[in-house]
């Protein structure tokens, strides 16, 4: 472990934990002449510390979420348009507590209104349909997939790589789709075309079916980690043992117990998750130092560098995770945040963010941008509107009220010549 990384340990607060004070003879994994005194833990406690401005960074996604779920609702349908009353009767399922009026009236330039026929002799009702910016929308996502393909192919790989027996289910991979980016046809438009990698066992959409690794590329069996100690050794000329960056947020306490645990832990040999490790024990702390590494890889692979543990939790077969898996995010808390905010625990990696900002951003992520560059857009037409509706209301009042006082002389005027008179 680095000098860097032991300050900030020692400098750093977090966690209360109870330990035992066993000390275990553990070899390493990847040289068995290196073998030092680790404690086990046992009884472990952890009291959960919540980090505001991570959790601002979910906070900060909810617009975008609820406005995806809302036009993949009309997206999915025959045609790409629905009477807006059958979209109202949808609301709970989409988790939409507003009204689909107001909802329109919020985020406008997504959907337009229109009136139609349900069938040919019923009356007119309102429609939905994607409006021309949500269509230049979709066709900008379709190129920013096309540039990015390497990029989608490669995390493919990895995540078949990882896996126990180099195969996943092609149903949870399309469930999390949307956490590593993937189109939403990858598994019919983009397995075929590189079938050097990939093969599909079953039939998708018709039972159960699978994709599965067909050869195994040395480039892509690299960890974040592996790439970074890498980078620094050819900055520095020297040689950086691959570890993880332990980043402890303010106010956390580390007890003098678990300062040592961690030392220890860390000194052992980093496990790239792309190692075979069916020889391991799955409680030694190698495996959990090789379970971390799997987890640090998976959410460095994700769009947001965070995913929600249940999805996580789908691949625990797979990826060889323990029944108390999520166990790991709150005991290495320099190195994961798990939020509770919305309801879901969500693993988050501390690294990728400042403050509720990602540091690193994938490429991928453009294509969020661009949406939320569209929501922008139509609430700034919507803002003009608005003003303009405004401003003719407020000229349409003061004419009002020039005419009524134009009126008020003129009975002034007729009153003085009867008085005259």
């Amino acid at each position: 472990m680095s000098t860097k990384q032991a300050g900030m340990l020692f400098i750093s607060k977090t966690l209360c934990f109870y330990l035992q004070n066993v000390q275990t003879t553990c070899k390493s994994h990847i040289n068995p002449n290196f073998s030092h005194q680790i404690k086990h833990i046992s009884n472990l406690k952890v009291v959960w510390r919540k980090d505001q401005k991570l959790d601002q960074a979910i906070e900060n996604d909810k617009p975008y979420k609820l406005c995806a779920r809302v036009v993949k609702e009309v997206l999915n349908e025959p045609g790409q348009i629905i009477p807006l009353r059958y979209l109202e009767k949808r609301r709970e399922r989409l988790r939409l507590n507003i009204k689909i009026t107001t909802f329109l009236n919020r985020y406008p330039g997504l959907l337009e209104k229109y009136y139609d026929r349900i069938k040919p002799k019923t009356n007119p009702v309102l429609f939905l349909r994607p409006t021309d910016g949500l269509r230049d929308f979709l066709e900008e996502e379709n190129n920013i997939y096309a540039c990015n393909e390497k990029l989608i192919v490669a995390k493919l790989c990895k995540l078949l790589m990882m896996s126990k027996k180099k195969v996943l289910s092609v149903d949870k991979l399309a469930h999390v789709k949307r956490e590593f980016g993937f189109p939403n046809n990858f598994v019919v438009d983009l397995v075929p075309k590189y079938s050097n990698y990939f093969k599909i066992v079953g039939y998708p959409g018709e039972g159960k079916s699978f994709l599965e690794l067909n050869s195994w590329n040395p480039e892509f069996a690299k960890s974040v980690i592996q790439l970074r100690a890498e980078e620094e050794a050819k900055l520095t000329g020297i040689s950086v043992r691959p570890n993880f960056d332990v980043k402890l947020p303010p106010g956390f306490f580390l007890r003098k117990e678990m300062r040592e645990w961690v030392r220890d832990w860390l000194e052992l040999d980093y496990i790239s998750p792309y190692e075979d490790v069916s020889s391991l024990d799955q409680s030694s702390p190698e495996m959990e130092k090789r379970t971390t590494g799997v987890f640090h890889e998976l959410l460095s692979l994700s769009i947001n560098k965070r995913v929600a543990v249940p999805i996580m939790g789908k691949f625990s077969d797979e990826y060889r995770f323990s029944n108390a898996f999520s166990t790991v995010f709150t005991r290495h808390s320099g190195i994961f945040y798990l939020s509770l905010k919305g309801g879901t625990k969500t693993a988050m990696l501390r690294e990728a963010y400042k403050d509720s900002e990602l540091i690193d951003r994938d490429p991928l992520l453009e294509i969020k941008d661009r949406f939320v560059e569209l929501l922008d857009k139509g609430k700034s037409e919507r803002a003009k509107q608005l003003k303009v509706q405004k401003e003719e209301v407020k000229k349409d009042l003061e004419m009002m009220a020039l005419r009524s006082e134009e009126e008020k002389e003129k009975e002034y005027d007729t009153l003085g010549c009867d008085e005259l008179m």
